[in-house]
């Protein structure tokens, strides 16, 4: 506890953990510790208004209380922080898609995300991408919406390690036979970033998308790739123009457009 604060650690998945401050007067407008570079030391946070300042104070006490507990120690001696915000007050997809929503996700951190949105979150029993499709399998009939996360890929582009993210491609698209099986109305397949393993960084390159349907208007594309896609019938479009497709293209609207 630090200045009438009270401070929770809770651990994620690999090095990886959450703290939670927990007081009066905290805002989450504030920047990072991690300077994002190997070498270079944690930065100071600092915070962007009143109730922030407040939370960087905070933080940077127990930043450094964490230096002095885990000095000497093998492999980390140390903590970097980032993502700093309040609790969000998120509008519920049930609210605003009437869509019975389910999350299969390997690291935590969608597991979060898709709890604060309303998804029922599967917790156990996925640590593979095989895993992940039998969870699929056995609740396809109990929702209307899966979103399921892929994180390797993700992981294996951030070590440059290329061959290691074309084997966890390789590893998914074996299974996605197990998924046109369970014919599913819409399939949509994308991701958040880019990665390329050539960067060892999340990059600003757009992201293959691809709608499988019924009712989807074909394009000359035969392959699923970043080449590909870039002469796709879908051109260019925001994320948030996936959930109206996807939604218009499993007829779940009642008109698209005005």
């Amino acid at each position: 506890e630090f200045d009438g604060v009270k401070i929770f650690v809770r651990p994620v998945k690999d090095y990886r953990f959450v703290i939670v401050f927990r007081g009066q007067g905290l805002g989450g407008n504030c920047a990072d510790s991690d300077p994002q570079q190997t070498g270079r030391p944690p930065l100071e946070v600092t915070g962007a208004d009143t109730a922030s300042r407040k939370t960087a104070a905070v933080a940077n006490e127990f930043i450094a209380e964490a230096r002095l507990r885990l000095a000497g120690l093998e492999p980390a001696n140390g903590v970097l922080t980032r993502g700093y915000d309040v609790f969000p007050d998120m509008p519920q997809m049930q609210e605003i898609y009437k869509l019975n929503p389910a999350c299969i996700a390997v690291y935590p951190d969608y597991k979060g995300v898709s709890r604060l949105i309303g998804m029922k979150v599967h917790e156990q029993g996925q640590d593979t991408i095989a895993q992940e499709f039998d969870i699929l399998e056995q609740t396809f009939a109990d929702h209307d919406f899966f979103f399921v996360h892929i994180k390797k890929t993700d992981s294996y582009g951030e070590d440059g390690n290329f061959d290691g993210k074309v084997h966890v491609i390789e590893e998914l698209d074996a299974q996605l036979p197990r998924l046109l099986a369970l014919k599913p109305d819409v399939i949509v397949v994308t991701g958040d970033h880019s990665t390329p393993a050539l960067l060892k960084s999340h990059s600003w390159h757009p992201l293959p998308l691809l709608i499988h349907a019924n009712y989807c208007r074909r394009d000359g594309v035969a392959e699923f790739s970043e080449r590909a896609c870039a002469s796709g019938g879908l051109g260019r479009i925001p994320h948030v123009s996936i959930m109206p497709l996807a939604m218009a293209n499993a007829l779940k609207m009642l008109k698209f457009g005005a």
